[in-house]
């Protein structure tokens, strides 16, 4: 079997850099269409939003020594950032908040308590993680009782996973979690 040669260092770097002079170069260019074309919608922004985003995407995947859960994680911030940006960019509907965010968690809660119990030895390298996801999750709660959104159905069932995921990884991990936390705290 032929293996592909690996691209040296220098190399892949002067690929990326051209990649991102042309991605600029791209916006840019969207930007000004926009401008001559339809001034008074702004959609060379979420086109532009959309190649911020696969850039961070990118560099953070290059970056070694990442784990799943912490892709998990990044995913589920700027997918949420996204979505509600675009919804605000074409007149706030509400479908980020009460479609596409619960989904997004529903989601990262899903693929969290799958990587807990496939790997459960290994779960407190995700322990942070999912513990953010969780915590991003309750959000909806806050914002509900500060009477800023209301609490839909895709809402309580993404709220649900999430404290399920929770209770799950602390039944699955708990002896796990507790020597950590008495290695970290000296307790």
């Amino acid at each position: 079997m032929i293996y592909p040669q690996k691209i040296s260092y220098k190399k892949s770097k002067k690929i990326i850099n051209i990649c991102l002079v042309i991605s600029i170069a791209i916006a840019i260019m969207l930007i000004i269409i926009n401008k001559l074309t339809t001034p008074e919608i702004k959609w060379s922004a979420l086109a532009n939003c959309g190649i911020i985003y696969t850039w961070i995407t990118v560099m953070y995947s290059i970056k070694s020594g990442n784990n799943i859960a912490g892709h998990v994680l990044i995913q589920t911030i700027l997918t949420s950032i996204v979505t509600i940006y675009i919804d605000n960019a074409i007149g706030f509907k509400g479908w980020s908040i009460y479609i596409a965010n619960p989904i997004i968690l529903i989601t990262a809660n899903s693929t969290m308590s799958i990587l807990t119990i496939i790997s459960y030895k290994k779960y407190i390298k995700y322990a942070i993680y999912q513990l953010i996801i969780v915590l991003i999750s309750m959000i909806q709660i806050i914002l509900f009782l500060r009477s800023i959104m209301e609490l839909k159905i895709l809402n309580n069932i993404s709220i649900g996973i999430s404290i399920f995921n929770l209770i799950l990884s602390l039944v699955l991990c708990y002896k796990d979690i507790k020597d950590a936390i008495v290695r970290k705290f000296h307790m």
